[in-house]
């Protein structure tokens, strides 16, 4: 199976609620989450949905009420705008990396197998994960370390790559595992290797920029009355989708204007949610996963 896709039902009870309206799954994946919106469409209804990794593309489900766009999320109003349409009535977003992507090797995705260091979601784009280890800064990859995987000790560990890469070129998941080893605690290994692969792999993709620019995108694009519904799996990105859906921006309090006021875009319509017992474990990668939607107001 390509991806199982997380909290599906409180998904679609969130999101959906026009049989004929226009809907956008921002990550399509395995079309899992696309699958059940268009189950809930009628004849009339639409779904626009997208994914950078030509591997879902191929995925495609033969529908003709869908539309599969070969892009980043970040695009999503451009894209809209070109095929006509100007306000849609609902948009999801699974965050993270699928399934199917951790389960390839040769993505280097994944701390279990010895592969090249990839991690690129699109597989056209430049930059890889070596190609950060190898050329970054000390003082950038430090940074890397510390914003994206929450980690004290993130010059210490920056200092002993940039040191062991001055006589050996760091290619492999393997290299990088047997360089980091004494700096994993004992029982902890891989949740420090899972924090460093995924700063990496958040660097590697410009994860958070593309987030934030989506999500300013969202009051543009949803109508009112409109829904949408973000999954999370870290706390970086939980803490940006929080604060856009509680603020209307990323800071810890709301813009006001000259007179004291604000203009929130979204309310939410819950706390957040989180996959049950059952789910967890049937798909354990969904322990992790955080539900929030919003109303568009």
């Amino acid at each position: 199976m390509y991806h199982k896709p997380v909290m599906l039902n409180e998904s679609i009870e969130s999101l959906c609620t026009n049989e004929s309206g226009v809907y956008v799954d921002l990550t399509y994946g395995g079309g899992g989450h696309s699958s059940s919106i268009l189950n809930f469409l009628g004849k009339k209804g639409k779904l626009v949905a997208f994914d950078q990794d030509s591997d879902a593309i191929n995925n495609k489900a033969d529908d003709n009420r869908l539309l599969l766009i070969n892009q980043n999320f970040k695009h999503l109003k451009q894209n809209l705008n070109y095929y006509g349409y100007e306000e849609v009535d609902g948009v999801l977003a699974d965050l993270g990396v699928s399934s199917f992507q951790f389960d390839q090797p040769e993505r280097g995705f994944s701390i279990r197998y010895d592969s090249d260091l990839d991690m690129r979601m699109n597989k056209n784009a430049d930059l890889k994960a070596s190609d950060i280890l190898n050329n970054y800064l000390e003082s950038d990859l430090a940074q890397v370390f510390y914003d994206f995987a929450d980690l004290r000790n993130s010059r210490a560990i920056a200092k002993h790559i940039v040191d062991f890469r001055t006589e050996n070129q760091i290619k492999t998941t393997k290299q990088l595992n047997d360089l980091l080893s004494s700096f994993l605690p004992k029982g902890y290994e891989n949740k420090i290797l899972a924090k460093i692969y995924q700063s990496l792999r958040i660097e590697v993709n410009s994860e958070i920029n593309a987030l934030k620019e989506m999500l300013s995108q969202l009051p543009e694009v949803v109508k009112k009355g409109g829904k949408i519904v973000l999954i999370t799996y870290h706390s970086i990105e939980d803490r940006l989708v929080k604060r856009f859906i509680q603020n209307g921006c990323f800071e810890s309090e709301p813009i006001k204007d000259d007179f004291g006021k604000t203009n929130l875009p979204f309310k939410r319509l819950f706390k957040f949610k989180v996959p049950s017992v059952q789910e967890v474990k049937l798909n354990n990668r969904a322990r992790s996963a955080k539900l929030r939607s919003a109303i568009r107001l």
